[in-house]
């Protein structure tokens, strides 16, 4: 008996310990396409990241005549990244434990494109102490044909009013995570130029800044590309005036906020108005009961990531119910993206240094006092674990825009989704929230 349970315990020993040699040696296998030419991206380099390590480069490889790569995974379950950098921009693919194969598809790049339009830019403000807030969304689409990426140091421009101090921006690619994207100013006054790649599909900027305020003030919006939708969001408090009543169209059912909405928009074209009064944005939850009682999110489930609370197209009969689900869309992804409180903070300059053409930054984790209405005081840069669980949200939020719009199947939605809450648990766990 004793040489039988010996000969038991050598053989459970070796069992585990082939088992950590080969959880050590798992591999993460993919190809590489180009989107433009329609081939396999012959050579480029592939690295993969190891996001528990604050992403920091575990390895690195060429991919095959063939496009095809295989990197080891290091760190046991920990959730990694892989990245190819091509032409100016980064190209990323999300690696969730569990996960063993990563595709990637990457494109030319071009200082410009032909087929580049505004999905919505949304311009969110509150005033209070003197000083008038903005976080302004833009959400442009790159439908270019054969797809490339825009690169470069000017991709995108904003004109911003006379007098603005920027105090926050970062920018947004197709389904990935907000990251730091500080735009730079241009020869033109007022004009500011992101540097962030443009990648075939849909790119959020956001920037927030600040103006003095007296109670009352005129704004004149320019846009320099063409935009689906044009929106405004106040406070019920403050009051809203169109110089041209006629092109804007008022949004019900946003408790606490009045939302004000002009479609078609034309670049140069006249959206001048005035605002007045003063009053803070209501708190998220607020927001978020109010809509729940009004209906959850699309397809009968409440949304929990960031921007959670903002409810789905309302079947409404009237002219903007085609455009509900861009617009709050939007409105989710500025309540998500952070915040600020300019009379409480100190501004980055204007001059600072913005994000190159990699756009290769970390994300951002900057509390959400613009949306909440209350003070908050300077903010040390943000932790390995913030950092990581504000790309976990995203992640969650993104697959649930992904699973929405249809874009990916049932079986899929359920399978990363379990992927990524068994990673969000554990790193809950680690850092004790």
């Amino acid at each position: 008996m004793t040489r039988i349970l010996k000969q038991f315990i050598v053989f459970v020993a070796l069992a585990l310990t082939l088992a950590t040699v080969a959880a050590a040696q798992q591999n993460v296998t993919g190809s590489v396409r180009n989107g433009t030419t329609g081939k396999p991206a012959a050579g480029v380099d592939v690295v993969i990241l190891n996001l528990s390590q604050g992403m920091n480069e575990a390895g690195s490889t060429k991919a095959d005549a063939q496009g095809r790569y295989s990197l080891p995974l290091s760190g046991g379950q920990a959730p990694h990244l892989v990245r190819v950098n091509y032409q100016g921009a980064n190209y990323f693919k999300m690696v969730p434990p569990g996960t063993s194969t990563a595709d990637i598809e990457i494109y030319e790049s071009a200082k410009q494109v032909d087929g580049l339009s505004g999905t919505a830019r949304v311009v969110r403000a509150q005033a209070q102490s003197g000083t008038l807030q903005f976080i302004e969304l833009y959400a442009v689409n790159n439908k270019s044909n054969p797809p490339r990426t825009v690169a470069g140091d000017n991709t995108f421009e904003v004109v911003l009013p006379e007098g603005a101090t920027i105090d926050e921006a970062n920018a947004q690619g197709p389904n990935g995570q907000p990251i730091q994207s500080m735009p730079v100013p241009t020869k033109q006054k007022n004009h500011y130029a992101f540097s962030f790649p443009l990648r075939p599909g849909e790119t959020r900027f956001q920037i927030a800044y600040h103006l003095p305020y007296s109670g009352d003030a005129t704004l004149s919006p320019q846009n320099l590309i063409p935009f689906d939708h044009f929106v405004t969001v106040i406070p019920q408090s403050m009051t809203f005036e169109a110089k041209n009543a006629g092109q804007f169209s008022p949004m019900a059912d946003q408790p606490g906020t009045t939302v004000q909405v002009a479609t078609n928009i034309r670049p140069g074209q006249d959206l001048s108005f005035r605002i007045a009064g003063t009053g803070l944005m209501p708190a998220d939850d607020q927001q978020g009961q109010q809509a729940s009682a009004q209906g959850g999110a699309m397809g009968g489930t409440q949304r929990t990531g960031p921007g959670g609370g903002l409810g789905p197209p309302i079947d409404a009969p009237d002219p903007l119910s085609r455009y509900r689900w861009w617009i709050l869309l939007g409105l989710a992804f500025v309540m998500a993206g952070g915040a600020y409180l300019a009379s409480t903070r100190g501004p980055a300059p204007a001059q600072a240094a913005g994000a190159d053409s990699t756009g290769a930054r970390v994300p951002l984790d900057v509390p959400g006092s613009l949306r909440t209405g209350t003070s908050t005081p300077a903010q040390a840069p943000a932790s390995t674990a913030d950092t990581f669980l504000a790309a976990m949200k995203e992640e969650l939020f993104q697959l649930e825009i992904e699973r929405q719009q249809g874009q990916i199947s049932a079986a899929e939605y359920e399978q990363q989704k379990a992927a990524l809450d068994q990673t969000l648990k554990r790193a809950l766990a680690r850092a004790g929230k």
